[in-house]
């Protein structure tokens, strides 16, 4: 059985990561054309077509232009980690062992706007 969650607005990447297993997305390669696109997009045009608040757009361009394709430890964060929303928050991924992230790894997929599916440790 796998199980699909949203993703979150909220973002952490600034809390030390509980696990050092991670993942490569798979879609990674659409997701470097698609922020090769959305580098052109000003903040007011990121806001009409996502429809966010100017703030939030103001967040995404500047993800958008620190974005790197070789994900490493230092830029990049696993996904279920990163996330901070109500279901991560219920999640409380802080408290999983590593056999709990490799349960998650096998039956859990996150929705992303920028790659598609993710599995938890991408």
């Amino acid at each position: 059985m796998l199980i699909l969650i949203s993703p979150a607005k909220t973002l952490d990447f600034d809390s030390k990561p509980v696990t050092n297993q991670s993942s490569m997305p798979q879609f990674t390669n659409e997701a470097k054309q698609l922020i090769t696109q959305l580098r052109n997009y000003a903040v007011q045009d990121i806001a009409q077509l996502m429809k966010l608040s100017d703030k939030l757009a103001s967040l995404n361009v500047a993800r958008y232009e620190s974005w790197q394709a070789q994900h490493t430890p230092e830029n990049a964060r696993q996904a279920i980690l990163a996330f901070k929303g109500d279901v991560y928050t219920g999640l409380d991924a802080q408290s999983l062992s590593d056999s709990d992230f490799t349960f998650a790894q096998q039956h859990l997929r996150i929705l992303s706007g920028l790659y598609g599916v993710l599995k938890p440790l991408d």
